[in-house]
């Protein structure tokens, strides 16, 4: 797991000396041996990556929806009465909105590869009290690191010495100017990140000056871990999805509920029952909209490629009826989010 734990959650809030104390280190930086212990402990100072599988299931889950299982069931059902051209269409039109809906989420999964490939690679440490360049990777709390203009910062770090230093933390806050750091403590009261003027977070970069600073929190811990952690969830389901799940609930419901009425009425007439189950089998398969899952998908996807030309990321496409519902949206200067 990453470094962060509840004493850490706002670190550049409390004082160096304190923050020394609790995270065990000295200006000096860690011996190689206690680093070791360390990164067993808390483990390496990289992003949350998805399983192998996690693509694979992705792709299931668009089949997990009321309205495609209805499809796929009258699919089956036309191939086995002989009716194999109705059957195929409507498999081609279930996996036409299935491979739509996924590719549009396939995109919005590389934003956590991105952003991992904005992270530093190497970064210069003490360790044994000489200086060392290792691998991020190898990066535990308690580290004291050197940087300078050009660096990418490795961790999330609290600043020892400054010099001219400005960082630009874009990525984390929105804000296009660069930040000036300073190496003191803050006044006392709540400080929010984007306040934390003297301290560096993972995945922002230093544009000016130099500075030594000690890690706090690494990996899936830091600021920049926990934008890459929701990144790679999945997002809770919005209300236009909710509400094609009922309707296809409903749609469920109510072709079995007929289907059977038929049925029965067929047996009590004496009907022969392989014709009346024939029977009621197609009725259900005809009241299916087949097209129903297409309309929606292609619609959405027109909206996801205009908000793209925008350079607006569209994770989940049933988000964009969200976002046409969306009477104010409130923005500061810079045009980020509030």
């Amino acid at each position: 797991m990453g470094a962060r734990t509840g004493i850490f959650d706002n670190f550049w809030a409390i004082p160096l000396h304190e923050l020394f104390r609790k995270i065990e280190s000295t200006p000096h930086g860690l011996t190689t041996e206690e680093a070791s212990r360390r990164l067993r402990l808390y483990g390496p100072n990289t992003l949350v990556r998805e399983s192998r599988f996690a693509v694979f299931l992705a792709f299931l889950g668009f089949f997990a929806n009321p309205l495609v299982i209805i499809l796929v069931i009258a699919s089956g059902v036309s191939l086995a009465l002989g009716e194999h051209i109705g059957g195929l269409i409507i498999i081609a039109i279930v996996l036409f909105s299935v491979v739509l809906n996924f590719l549009m989420e396939f995109q919005a999964r590389h934003a956590v590869e991105e952003i991992q490939n904005q992270l530093a690679v190497t970064a210069e440490v003490m360790r044994d009290g000489n200086e060392q360049e290792l691998p991020v990777g190898e990066l535990v709390p308690g580290d004291i690191v050197r940087l300078k203009a050009g660096d990418l910062v490795p961790a999330d770090a609290r600043l020892l010495t400054v010099k001219d230093l400005h960082v630009r933390e874009s990525m984390l806050t929105g804000e296009s100017l660069p930040v000036e750091k300073t190496a003191s403590d803050l006044l006392s009261g709540a400080h929010n990140l984007a306040e934390a003027n003297n301290s560096v977070f993972l995945g922002t970069a230093v544009q000016t000056g130099i500075a030594t600073a000690i890690i706090i929190r690494t990996g899936k811990g830091t600021a920049c871990g926990e934008i890459a952690h929701r990144l790679a969830t999945r997002p809770p389901e919005t209300e236009f999805g909710r509400g094609v799940r009922r309707f296809g609930m409903m749609l469920t419901w109510v072709t079995l509920l007929l289907v059977l009425f038929v049925l029965l009425v067929n047996i009590i007439f004496h009907r022969p029952l392989m014709e009346s189950f024939l029977f009621s089998v197609a009725l259900a398969v005809g009241m299916t909209p087949e097209m129903m899952p297409m309309i929606i998908t292609v619609t959405l996807a027109q909206g996801a490629k205009r908000m793209t030309r925008k350079k607006v990321l569209v994770k989940q496409l049933a988000a964009i009826e969200d976002f046409g519902s969306v009477d104010i949206l409130c923005t500061d200067k810079t045009g980020t989010l509030t």
